[in-house]
């Protein structure tokens, strides 16, 4: 065994070793960058405003972290910090409407069907180096999901990516809560080998495990209804119904205080839970992935949901077979509010041509494919009033490209939440030789250190061998039950 200082040594470097290369955890420790004056103007740039067309040689001051003014013609206060972005873009910070950073631990409570009870906003991790990466790629705002390893699955959260900040900090304030739901493959799991069988194992069992779950929230939610207006009556020393953790979000949903996000694939299965929606009374806020949406659009706009796909990932598995990439647009085309999400980090640091791809395939305009990416998952998300277009009033949430954000050669130079730079490109790339000198320390600490004789043991003589302890014979070991786990889908 090595001694408690060598792990601490190693554990500080694997730490160092994962982050040092983005020239990151300088940034951690000092919080938002030094571009956080509460008066910023950016100036002389080409403004793609998403909600009113496109402003040139535009400018946006920026107060207290909103922004305050928009237009061709804006002059910077005496106290302002001014950005020249001349011969560059500006447009609203990316919002991914399907993210899996920041999140310690597992992405799934697989061991039951109906995991409403956890709840992502606990284990929030604002350590995880995709955010500053996915910051790099223009995002600002992410719906960090549970997985989909269950028809009814956990609590999800909104989040800011303020790099620096603690766990507490990233919530977006006032952005209603959601819940992941999943239909098909993944939470049947008759696919997987070598599990315990957990129902449902079939289409039919996922729908029946939703239905069955908001039949017991709608009895649940009546007896608190009950008890509620009872109480306010003036009845006295009445017991009010067992509290039941599971069933609390539900009632939510129910009551329209927290969105339903959910996974899937196929025509069927989106039909089936407009079906069941429409049953228990509330409405499906997004339908995840919906690869096979342009064969039911005019459905899922008739329902009032929004859809949030791929722009071109298909073929992955049976039930992604029939994706085409003209999804997005013949959704939009046939009314429904969609948007382009990445379902991965790495995905997520170019959404922005993940958005542009739909002028080639479909034909959106400019402003439709920019939109995908920030106007409609803002309103899928309910934050539009403060994000997804530059607009006077709303949070100072932006992106500064090279060139126009839906080109394959455009590249962010800063990225602003709430009127702070939390990256900036010259600076990143500035500090990327000191990091790789601290870099090169830390190796060098840790052969040093692995040198050393271990703990507890004596110095020994060169070509001394070390003495073997004879191990006792193991005994075969009986066979173990199968365990049911829940790993990420």
């Amino acid at each position: 065994m090595k001694t408690a200082a060598l792990n601490g040594t190693k554990l500080l470097i694997c730490s160092a070793l994962l982050a040092l290369p983005t020239s990151l955890w300088a940034r951690a420790s000092e919080g938002p960058a030094a571009e956080s004056a509460p008066v910023i103007l950016i100036q002389n740039a080409t403004i793609l405003t998403a909600s009113h067309g496109t402003i040139e040689r535009g400018s946006i001051l920026i107060k207290d972290g909103k922004i305050a003014e928009v237009g061709a013609s804006v002059k910077a206060p005496k106290d302002a910090q001014v950005i020249d972005a001349s011969g560059q873009f500006v447009m609203p910070g990316i919002i991914d409407c399907h993210s899996h950073i920041a999140i310690d631990g597992s992405v799934n409570e697989g061991s039951i069907s109906v995991s409403s009870i956890v709840n992502i906003a606990d284990v929030l991790n604002p350590d995880d180096v995709d955010i500053y990466r996915d910051l790099a790629g223009g995002v600002t705002v992410a719906n960090v999901l549970h997985g989909s390893a269950n028809a009814i699955g956990g609590q999800t959260i909104v989040i800011k990516l303020r790099w620096g900040q603690p766990a507490s900090k990233l919530p977006f304030e006032g952005a209603l809560p959601g819940i992941k739901f999943a239909l098909g493959e993944n939470p049947k799991r008759s696919n997987l080998r070598a599990r315990a069988v957990r129902y449902p194992t079939t289409r039919m069992g996922v729908e029946e495990t939703i239905r069955g779950a908001f039949a017991e929230a709608r009895d649940y939610k009546a007896s608190w209804d009950l008890y509620n207006k009872r109480t306010a009556a003036g009845e006295k020393n009445l017991i009010p119904p067992r509290r039941d953790l599971r069933l609390d979000p539900l009632v939510e949903v129910l009551e329209g205080k927290r969105y339903v996000h959910s996974h899937c694939y196929r025509e069927d299965e989106i039909l089936m839970l407009v079906r069941v929606a429409k049953e228990f009374g509330f409405k499906v806020r997004t339908f995840q992935h919906v690869l096979e949406g342009y064969k039911v659009a005019d459905e899922i706009a008739a329902s009032g949901a929004g859809a949030s796909t791929f722009s071109d990932w298909w073929a992955y598995k049976v039930e992604a077979y029939e994706a085409i990439p003209y999804n997005a647009a013949l959704m939009t085309r046939r009314g429904v509010l969609v948007s382009v999400n990445s379902d991965d980090a790495e995905e997520a640091t170019h959404l922005n041509q993940e958005a542009a791809k739909s002028i080639k395939f479909g034909g959106l305009s400019h402003e439709e494919a920019l939109k995908l990416v920030t106007l409609n998952p803002a309103i899928q998300l309910g934050i539009d009033k403060r994000v997804g277009s530059i607009d006077a009033g709303k949070d100072a949430d932006l992106v500064i490209y090279n060139r126009d954000p839906l080109s394959d050669y455009a590249v962010v130079q800063k990225t602003l939440i709430d009127g702070r730079v939390y990256f900036d490109r010259q600076r990143d790339i500035a500090d990327r030789p000191a990091r790789e000198k601290e870099k090169k320390t830390l190796l060098d600490k840790e052969k040093k250190s692995e040198k050393k004789p271990e703990s507890g043991e004596a110095a020994k003589k060169p070509g001394e061998k070390k003495s073997e302890e004879k191990k006792p014979e193991e005994k075969p070991k009986p066979p173990q039950p199968t365990v049911a786990l829940g790993g990420a889908l």
